[in-house]
């Protein structure tokens, strides 16, 4: 299984090389969702270990 950070490099680069409007889309709307879900395991650990946010 690929960590969040990899997919979220991965979708970058992906992004950076892309020149077609409907994958740019479709690659877009994946890393938004790839970066919400790292901000959500981050939220996790700081509840967990009481840390600010």
């Amino acid at each position: 299984m690929m960590c969040i950070e990899q997919r979220i490099e991965e979708l970058r680069a992906e992004l950076a090389a892309c020149t077609d409007r409907q994958e740019i889309s479709q690659i877009s709307a994946e890393l938004q969702a790839a970066l919400a879900e790292r901000a959500r395991i981050e939220a996790r650990i700081a509840t967990m270990f009481g840390l600010p946010d």
